[in-house]
């Protein structure tokens, strides 16, 4: 019998192949043939699944906020809202290796956006989804139902959040000042106290 094979199981090993190729010499070197020699597979066989490396890379980043996106909606909530608006903010930022690889690759694949425009619209849909992640958040936090369009002050607590976690994501990659994961956290947490403490007024 023919041998079977996954498609959507097969892309994901090519996205993640590219992934360790911009890990370790940048998204330029994210060719289709690195990427193929990477996979162990053809260039014929890899461009079955991806034509060009605006396919590929537009795959990678979209699994990247794939994973981000499943990890938030498996998170187990407490019923505590604030440990379970830290938890969900935590799912964002790179503070462990699986989130860290995550946090690389989507940071040159964002860089590349500015001049690809087909992943620049793939990371403002991702940019908006996150966006609505954070303003449910701020609404938890004030024990408010979720509906947009927000408060105009429920919205800008919402942007100085997302402003907040993209901020602390990036020194976190680039440990900058010697920045750690606990301390990144207590910051996140000293924020959404503020926001909860909010609500009280």
């Amino acid at each position: 019998m023919p041998k079977i094979v996954d498609h959507n199981q097969r892309r994901e090993e090519l996205a993640q192949a590219a992934w360790r190729v911009i890990k370790q010499g940048g998204i330029e070197a994210a060719t289709v043939r690195k990427v193929a020699e990477e996979a162990g597979m053809s260039l014929g066989s890899l461009r079955h699944y991806f034509e060009t490396q605006s396919e590929l890379i537009a795959f990678s980043m979209d699994l990247v906020s794939n994973r981000v996106t499943k990890r938030i909606r498996q998170t187990p909530l407490t019923g505590n809202i604030r440990t379970d608006c830290i938890m969900l903010a935590a799912q964002v930022l790179p503070l462990d290796e699986e989130r860290r690889i995550e946090g690389e690759v989507w940071l040159a694949m964002t860089a590349k956006s500015l001049a690809d425009p087909s992943l620049r619209i793939l990371f403002l849909e991702v940019h908006d989804s996150l966006l609505r992640l954070f303003e449910q958040i701020v609404c938890r936090c004030w024990g408010q139902p979720y509906n947009r369009p927000l408060s105009p002050v429920a919205a800008a607590e919402a942007r100085a959040l997302h402003a907040l976690i993209d901020g602390l994501a990036v020194h976190l990659l680039f440990e900058l000042e010697g920045l750690s994961p606990e301390t990144a956290m207590a910051l996140v947490e000293r924020q959404l106290d503020r926001i909860i403490g909010m609500g009280d007024q």
